[in-house]
């Protein structure tokens, strides 16, 4: 039997699929942000129609944080944005400009594996590295 291993996953492990989305060797990835309930829908769609993510999944959390020295809590979404690796520092800047927050919380997450199929639709949704209109 064997435990949790923590890392990548030995080549063939079962149903850990290719994380590669291209032949550069390109990896899909997750970027998590929360945003105010209301701007949830405005920065989900200008990152999907821009191909900077293929997907955002938006879900109601509850935040609990401190904030210039005090205890805040929110009703915040989460943001569960799939794009790929060569795209990060265009969706990290991207979110700044459009996110309302001062500091938001934006955070990067490496994709062990997943289903094949899912994974290159993600990395054909989000294009070719290129300029906008290009």
């Amino acid at each position: 039997m064997g435990g949790i291993r923590y890392g990548e996953p030995e080549r063939g492990s079962p149903g850990c699929g290719d994380v590669k989305g291209d032949a550069k060797g390109d990896r899909v990835m997750l970027v998590l942000s929360t945003v105010p309930e209301s701007e949830s829908a405005r920065i989900s769609e200008t990152l999907v129609s821009e191909r900077l993510v293929a997907c955002v999944n938006a879900s109601p959390v509850r935040s609990c944080y401190r904030w210039r020295g005090e205890i805040c809590r929110d009703r915040e979404e989460l943001l569960i944005m799939k794009t790929r690796e060569s795209l990060f520092a265009r969706v990290l800047e991207r979110l700044k400009e459009i996110h309302p927050y001062e500091v938001p919380e934006i955070l990067a997450l490496p994709v062990w594996g997943g289903f094949p199929g899912y994974l290159r639709w993600v990395t054909e949704e989000t294009g070719p590295s290129q300029a906008p209109g290009g």
